[in-house]
């Protein structure tokens, strides 16, 4: 008989001693069978919680396993920098979260400022051609050149699903936290690039009030070396190619001279 019908059924079979006694012990009997179902309840909630766990824990091991990319980069060969130091806490934290590495990229002795670093440049190749799912780092440094850069680099690997890891500056792409970090370091990327221009503006302010004009000086063709030769071999009818030629100039340029002096005519 479940709980429900026991506390619907409930008798006094003690003989009552009064009003208060019949009372009490008819609650004490529905109190039992009330506390009796919520027992079950929380049995079968248990059992389903189990099953719950059991399903994801199954879809877990189905799923495919990540493929992660190990950067590290010292600037130096020659003075002690070894880029073991940053693999071997990046291999420990792939092997922590049962992550496959796909492959160590270690740039030697290259500055972090070049524009081109050849492992580098070769494991974003991988990782735009969908070969690869993370990228972890040591630090941010080991990777960006600069927070521009880092930024726009981040970019790309998010547009191609690619994830982002810097170990010691816990940043974690594969989480909502350093999805969180990551707009932070952009809006912080932003914020540079907008105190540079505001600088270069006052720059450019500052130096034309000081009467300084600023881009490239004029080029005076009419007083170029070869003008009045430009001008006599255009006046004999011979074409631009011709007297470029006969100078070991540009064609190009011989008739931006010739423009100047008003004495252009057909192009060749």
């Amino acid at each position: 008989m479940s709980g429900a019908h026991r506390a619907a059924d409930c008798t006094c079979t003690r003989k009552p001693l009064g009003n208060h006694a019949s009372t009490n012990t008819c609650f004490q009997a529905f109190a039992d069978a009330v506390l009796h179902t919520i027992n079950h309840l929380i049995f079968v909630t248990s059992l389903l919680d189990i099953d719950f766990r059991l399903a994801h824990i199954g879809r877990m091991t189905n799923e495919k396993q990540l493929r992660i990319a190990l950067y590290a980069r010292v600037s130096t060969k020659d003075k002690g920098q070894d880029p073991e130091l940053q693999l071997t806490e990046l291999r420990e934290y792939a092997k922590a979260r049962g992550w496959l590495v796909a492959g160590e990229f270690v740039d030697k002795g290259v500055s972090g400022s070049k524009d081109t670093r050849p492992q580098l440049d070769e494991m974003m190749r991988l990782a735009k051609s969908r070969k690869l799912d993370v990228i972890a780092v040591w630090k941010l440094d080991r990777f960006g050149r600069s927070l521009r850069h880092l930024v726009n680099t981040l970019e790309e690997l998010e547009a191609v699903g690619v994830s982002f890891i810097a170990l010691r500056d816990a940043v974690d792409l594969t989480t909502p936290q350093g999805k969180l970090m990551f707009h932070v370091i952009a809006a912080m990327a932003e914020f540079e690039r907008a105190l540079i221009q505001e600088r270069v503006r006052a720059g450019l302010a500052l130096a034309r009030s000081k009467g300084h004009i600023g881009g490239r000086p004029k080029v005076k063709r009419e007083r170029d070396p070869d003008a009045k030769r430009i001008r006599q071999l255009r006046d004999e009818g011979q074409s631009y190619r011709e007297i470029a030629d006969e100078l070991g100039r540009s064609t190009m340029d011989v008739h931006r001279v010739a423009m100047t002096l008003g004495c252009a005519g057909a192009t060749e």
